[in-house]
């Protein structure tokens, strides 16, 4: 039996399996951690913790039978992790691209209803990404933006469609 190591692509992340093509011993050469810990605190609120973070109370959204429609409940970080996903990941890349910007938005939404497969949760994520620029540099922006959405690790995560409506926009005169 050949003990050769095979390298294999997949979404572009490179795995490296042994001849057995064993997938319990296969190696990732890039992978990252994110742990967290969430705790009950009383009726139907919990506390979500990360490491050296704010701690943050999240409740079911008042649609579910939440009763606190000021805090924050899964349904929204599942929506604000996409949106915010696609900023950060926009913010990263003007950045390297050297692109200057006066404004970035993304305004989002979530829609939840009977999947293909019989559950109910999440059908499809609605993002709106507005961002203002000089003209000369309309087209750098909306290029990156574009780059953004098809690189933004949660989007790429989820198993939905995730629709990118990307606004260019000039600054408004003062």
């Amino acid at each position: 039996m050949s003990t050769h190591a095979t390298e294999v692509r997949d979404s572009g992340a490179r795995t490296v399996m042994p001849a057995t093509g064993s997938p319990t011993a296969a190696v990732r050469s890039k992978e990252f951690h994110f742990p967290l810990s969430v705790e009950w605190i009383g009726e139907r609120r919990v506390a979500a913790q990360v490491e050296g973070k704010p701690t943050i109370e999240i409740t079911p959204p008042p649609v579910f039978r939440g009763t606190d429609p000021a805090t924050w409940s899964p349904e929204d970080f599942f929506v604000a992790a996409a949106a915010s996903c696609l900023a950060v990941t926009f913010t990263g890349l003007a950045a390297r691209a050297g692109l200057s910007y006066s404004k970035l938005k993304v305004d989002a939404e979530g829609v939840a209803g009977m999947r293909t497969d019989g559950r109910f949760g999440f059908t499809r994520l609605l993002l709106r990404l507005e961002v203002e620029t000089d003209p000369a540099e309309e087209a750098q922006a909306r290029l990156l933006v574009e780059r953004a959405e098809q690189t933004c690790l949660v989007s790429a995560s989820l198993d939905l469609p995730v629709e990118t409506l990307i606004e260019v926009k000039r600054p408004s005169a003062p």
